[in-house]
């Protein structure tokens, strides 16, 4: 089941991707044969940025994501991809919002991120397959609505160490 909904997300991820660009837009899919030029999507940009922390106690991990958009374009959409270098537990249930893509991937819609103030949060409780001492955690950006670029997509990848002390780890 589980790979079933990560197949269906990706999926969703690649049809959506093109979903921003139509006919005469300027694209790469939008060539001098469709009336557009080669090239990317003027005034498509969208600067996104994750922050927050991760904590790891008693086989738990503890996640607390705020994304954000930093413009200049408003954005419908993101999906923001959360990797863990340890198994999950199977069974586990995720907001409405999250798929598991894999035993050690979720994947989970922002929801709108307006430019310049565009906020979504996240929080996952997960338990872990095993008493990790430590995992690491890959925070990225997987996918946003229509935007062609981010200037600064530093802010939106993470890695983090975390230790298994309960310790908020932030990113």
């Amino acid at each position: 089941m589980k790979s079933v909904l990560g197949v269906v997300l990706a999926a969703s991820v690649v049809m959506g991707a093109g979903a921003g660009t139509s006919a005469g837009a300027v694209g790469p899919e939008a060539g001098p044969e469709a009336g557009g030029e080669v090239g990317f999507e003027v005034g498509v940009e969208a600067d996104l940025a994750h922050h927050g922390h991760v904590s790891l106690w008693d086989g738990r991990v503890g996640v607390w994501l705020v994304s954000e958009n930093h413009g200049p374009s408003d954005l419908s959409q993101a999906t923001v991809r959360l990797a863990f270098s340890e198994p999950m537990a199977g069974g586990q249930e995720l907001p409405t919002a999250c798929l598991w893509s894999s035993d050690r991937v979720v994947s989970c819609r922002t929801g709108e991120l307006r430019a310049a103030g565009g906020v979504g949060e996240l929080a996952l409780d997960l338990r872990t397959a095993g008493l990790p001492d430590e995992l690491t955690v890959e925070i990225t950006t997987a996918w946003r609505d229509g935007a062609a670029a981010d200037r600064n997509p530093a802010n939106d990848r993470h890695r983090v160490l975390v230790l298994a002390t309960g310790d908020p780890y932030v990113f």
